[in-house]
């Protein structure tokens, strides 16, 4: 993450993930989010244009995850809507702020 208030912003008020008051330290973030959680540091030179960082994150309701998220006006990824892929994951992929591609996923 180049910025934790942003990073911190996208995935609370965006995603509904949730933070841990006695985990508070400044270059590093810890979010929860049902029994996901995602560790950021911080990396202010990082460009987000050449950023690889990808997580797969499997759900048990991608469904009602994906209509949750556009219902909240979540970007998502122009090449990443929910679609069943030719591996039989249900998937579909946005971007943070950072470029970190989040791809969620559920067998078909």
């Amino acid at each position: 993450m180049r910025n934790k208030e942003a990073t911190m912003n996208y995935y609370v008020n965006q995603l509904g993930f949730q933070t841990s008051s006695d985990d508070d330290f400044d270059d590093y973030l810890m979010l929860h989010k049902d029994n996901i959680e995602i560790h950021f540091f911080t990396f202010r030179e990082l460009n987000p244009l050449e950023n690889y960082g990808q997580v797969y994150i499997r759900t048990d309701d991608i469904d009602r995850l994906y209509q949750t998220l556009l219902n909240n006006q979540v970007a998502i990824h122009p090449n990443g809507h929910l679609a069943v892929k030719s591996w039989g994951q249900k998937e579909f992929s946005l971007l943070d702020p950072d470029h970190n591609l989040l791809t969620f996923g559920q067998r078909a």
